[in-house]
């Protein structure tokens, strides 16, 4: 069995004395691990690092086994993550949520492409925290725990004002609509609707709504797995700029 495509690089761990397991996410075979000889060497290690854009062949007696990949680099993208480190933080909460979410081997081609795209974004400074939310919630969409903004939940019509996220359903819930129960509903904010401009704090409250369907939909469905840290500590730096008008590295 063998097959060749481009991925994602998620994770590698060491393997033995030279190789290394790795994870990568592909477009045609979703999640998928497999062994690198020689991975650990000074020549691919530097080229194993997460969000690194590879070109892979993957070989293996039966379609069941781990198999052996060989790898050769398309680009990386630490490198210039790592002069942002909240871009930093940023790519390793996609490739931490990608591992914690998805299963082995299951396509998700269009969730793939929405995260090349926001991974290549990432070395422009302000353009991406927006893509960032818009990526969570394509996450939650494909794995069955999209959000429904369409229309009010109470009302049953599209509404101008459209404010609120039910944290029961997932439903958009109007201004109107909310009425006295608004403050038990999820913030729903303009750039979640693809209306108007995206000022990071309208960004940060679309955070702690898709958050909020991670921990408590997303995990729970996964057998109470904790969502991974690598995202709680995107939050805080983000925020952090936030507080200090944008000036956080």
């Amino acid at each position: 069995m063998e097959w060749r495509d481009q991925g994602i690089l998620l994770s590698a761990r060491p393997h033995g004395e030279s190789a290394a397991i790795i994870e990568v996410l592909t477009p045609g075979r979703g999640r998928h691990a497999g062994v690198v000889r020689g991975g650990a060497s000074r020549r691919l290690a530097p080229i194993l690092q997460p969000g690194a854009q590879l070109d892979l062949a993957w070989r293996a007696r039966l379609e069941e086994h781990m198999g052996v990949f060989t790898v050769e680099p398309v680009r990386s993208r630490t490198a210039l993550a790592m002069e942002d480190r909240l871009a930093l933080s940023g790519l390793n909460a996609v490739t931490s949520l990608l591992l914690f979410s998805l299963p082995e081997r299951e396509a998700y081609a269009d969730l793939y492409q929405r995260t090349e795209t926001l991974l290549d974004l990432m070395g422009a400074r302000d353009a991406w925290p927006l893509a960032y939310l818009r990526w969570e919630m394509a996450l939650l969409r494909d794995l069955g725990f999209g959000l429904d903004l369409s229309a009010c939940a109470v009302r049953g019509a599209r509404a101008n004002d459209l404010s609120y996220v039910s944290p029961r359903s997932g439903r958009a819930v109007s201004r109107a609509g909310a009425g006295d129960w608004a403050d038990r509903l999820l913030p729903l904010p303009p750039c979640m609707l693809g209306h108007g401009a995206a000022p990071d704090a309208d960004i940060a409250e679309g955070l702690r709504t898709t958050g909020f369907f991670l921990h408590n939909k997303l995990a729970a469905d996964l057998g109470g797995k904790p969502v991974p840290d690598a995202r709680a500590r995107f939050i805080a730096r983000f925020e952090a700029r936030i507080a200090q008008g944008g000036t956080v590295d």
